[in-house]
């Protein structure tokens, strides 16, 4: 990854009423008679209309359900164009993932609502059985399929795992960003290793009917923070922290929503408050990639 490439994307960005009874549980709230009567969602690993209606429709439903308020997708190519949203008064609600959040959050002041927990969310890097590779290290000079620039699983967390076993990203290995063509390209021989989700890389090997003696893992990251839906800071906190209670007391409802997204990667998630704090892993993250002005 070139840092003209991050200065690209950063570039990129620069550039750029009471609430009615549901019958859901839920708190009553005096609000503002400003309020927003519908609100507009992005969710930034979607692009297209369709695959956000095919696997977030159940959530957008759910959620006007919940929230008393009409629903509308936005549709965005990234999480760039996410912020920039949020700061042109485009969109009120982004669903993003962890290292999404805290450039969104350092761009956009934008405030956490809740936090979508992942079960065995982390980053793994994965060689082919036959490789001479043994261990990250041995990877300098190699070839690695990552997801795309800026996501957690696929990117941030692997660029990490390589940092650690002291390799230098820029300059040590050549990276890809293939996307769903990087574990197909992994097993015919097209890169010499894949990092991402440990969730992709199990989805895969059942998918192909392989096993994980032909995929082997040779680095598997900590877990990782969870996805955060957060709101635009011109969203008043009254209506913020309304939504909030609504959506946590309603969280059996919501999470069912949510079982129709792609790989299943919401099966067994809880909604749990969302601090900002927890984020300050990803941050360091950042940091060791010496990406840290990125965030700030």
């Amino acid at each position: 990854m070139k840092r003209r490439e991050w200065l690209g994307y950063f570039l990129l960005f620069i550039a750029g009423c009471t609430v009615v009874n549901s019958g859901l549980q839920g708190e009553s709230y005096n609000l503002a008679g400003n309020e927003p009567e519908k609100l507009r969602l992005a969710v930034t690993e979607v692009k297209g209309i369709e695959q956000l209606e095919r696997d977030y429709g159940e959530f957008r439903i759910a959620l006007e359900q919940i929230s008393d308020r009409k629903i509308e997708f936005l549709p965005v190519n990234n999480y760039i164009e996410s912020a920039v949203a949020l700061n042109s008064d485009k969109v009120d609600l982004v669903l993003t993932g962890p290292s999404e959040y805290v450039v969104i959050r350092a761009r956009t002041n934008a405030i956490p609502i809740i936090a979508i927990t992942r079960p065995n969310y982390r980053s793994v890097i994965a060689v082919n059985a036959q490789s001479a590779i043994a261990s990250v290290a041995d990877l300098k000079g190699k070839t690695i399929a990552l997801w795309d620039v800026g996501s957690t699983s696929g990117h941030i967390g692997p660029i990490s795992l390589l940092s650690n076993a002291g390799l230098n990203p820029k300059s040590d290995l050549k990276i890809l960003m293939l996307r769903e063509k990087g574990l197909p390209a992994l097993k015919n021989g097209s890169v010499d290793a894949w990092g991402g989700s440990m969730i992709k890389y199990k989805k895969f090997l059942l998918d192909e009917s392989l096993s994980e003696n032909q995929f082997r893992l040779i680095a598997t990251g900590p877990l990782l923070p969870s996805d955060v839906l957060v709101a635009s800071s011109k969203i008043t906190p009254k209506f913020v922290e309304m939504l909030r209670d609504r959506l946590l007391k309603n969280q059996d409802k919501l999470i069912k929503s949510l079982l129709a997204v792609e790989e299943g990667k919401y099966k067994g998630s809880t909604l749990v408050t969302a601090n900002d704090a927890d984020y300050n892993m990803i941050r360091e993250f950042y940091k060791a990639i010496g990406e840290g002005d990125f965030i700030n």
